[in-house]
């Protein structure tokens, strides 16, 4: 399993409810928790990209 330098998001609440991000030059690497074993979700950063947009889109739409 490869190492990943994780680093924790500014928007987390106090708690364990966290995203954790690690990035490569060529791919972006999200988790839920930095401890393994974990799931890990691997994006371009163009992919992710368009995953940021998308959920900035539904923030500003009411429900």
């Amino acid at each position: 399993m490869p190492q990943y330098r994780w680093r924790k998001s500014t928007y987390c609440q106090e708690g364990e409810a966290c995203v954790h991000i690690s990035t490569t030059p060529t791919a972006i690497h999200l988790t839920d928790r930095p401890e393994p074993p974990h799931p890990v979700l691997t994006l371009t950063p163009a992919a992710f990209r368009v995953l940021l947009h998308a959920l900035k889109a539904r923030q500003l739409t009411p429900r």
